[in-house]
């Protein structure tokens, strides 16, 4: 008798339903990404996912991360608490989307290497053992969206090795020290210059203490319309030559909202435009960056309302 594989034992009883491939109720309103993740480049128009694919709802970890390691596309619904370990791989041409307010991956991360068309949206990540969520080895157009972040041994959010075409928007993260690394390393110039392009919008740093980002190299990261508080380190640090626009954000109590080098780590190239700083230092800038508008557009909210508009939107349960 033929062995049966553990693909074909989830598949048939891991309490895991097949639904319709109709985009459904849940991934409106925002259902496209935009910033750079939104941008037609290296062969993939924009950012979708698993559209197209079968959509799945997962509720144990065994499935959720067989779903995650196929090569077809999928839409991956989230129902309950993944309890993972380590870096958990996910291929190409997926959306993992938690369900309701409760979805969450604990104790472990996502990670994608050398991987494209992945959209991550409306999950917890708590008390991962390594990174939260790590992107690397030229790995692009990822979008992550409306995710609580928090607690994790090492970075929240790690885009490295060549990463390249990503938008983070409308998350919330908290009690962490090290939060969004793009740029691992300052002997990298040779993979990163001219790549780790990243949008960061409309997300709330609240009470970490750096790395909203730390980055290396790049050009342009597009910081806008984010809500910093409480940041005990830094802000937002450009440092190796990076190109870094932060526009239209709120800081708050923010003793060093913007560095220009940083650490060992030589200076960077940051312009900052339309901020608001509240009980917080004097920015540092140098140079000039590539404008964002070359890539994509966008129209960026006042900065003065983000303490009413951010906190409200972001994290899980807001789509």
């Amino acid at each position: 008798m033929s062995s049966i594989s553990r693909r074909a034992l989830l598949a048939g009883a891991a309490a895991t339903a097949l639904a319709t491939t109709t985009r459904p109720a849940w991934a409106a309103p925002l259902a496209t990404a935009d910033g750079f993740a939104g941008v037609n480049s290296l062969g993939q128009n924009g950012t979708t996912g698993g559209a197209g694919g079968p959509v799945v709802t997962v509720r144990d970890a065994d499935a959720f991360l067989d779903y995650c390691d196929r090569n077809e596309p999928y839409v991956i619904q989230v129902d309950g608490v993944m309890r993972i370990s380590s870096k958990q791989g996910v291929r190409s041409n997926k959306t993992i989307i938690g369900l309701g307010s409760t979805a969450e991956i604990t104790g472990g991360g996502l990670d994608l290497y050398r991987r494209q068309n992945v959209i991550i949206r409306n999950l917890r990540f708590t008390g991962a053992d390594d990174d939260a969520i790590s992107i690397q080895q030229s790995s692009h157009h990822v979008w992550i969206d409306h995710c609580d972040l928090s607690g994790g041994a090492d970075g929240l959010i790690d885009i490295v090795r060549g990463a390249d075409y990503i938008t983070v928007s409308w998350n919330h993260f908290h009690d962490h020290s090290k939060t969004a690394l793009l740029g691992h390393s300052d002997s990298n110039a040779g993979q990163d210059t001219g790549k780790l392009r990243v949008t960061f919008h409309h997300n709330f740093f609240d009470g970490t203490a750096q790395r909203h980002p730390r980055v290396r190299f790049g050009e342009p990261i597009h910081v806008y319309n984010n809500y910093f508080r409480n940041n005990t380190l830094y802000g937002v640090a450009s440092t190796e030559n990076a190109g870094v626009l932060v526009e239209a954000n709120y800081f708050e109590n923010v003793a060093h909202p913007i560095y220009s080098g940083y650490d060992e780590s030589g200076p960077g190239r940051v312009v900052e435009r339309g901020n608001v700083y509240v009980r917080s230092g004097t920015p540092e800038t140098l140079g000039t960056v590539v404008e964002p508008r070359t890539y994509y557009p966008y129209t960026p909210d006042s900065a003065a309302g983000l303490p009413g508009t951010v906190p409200a939107g972001v994290g899980v349960g807001r789509i």
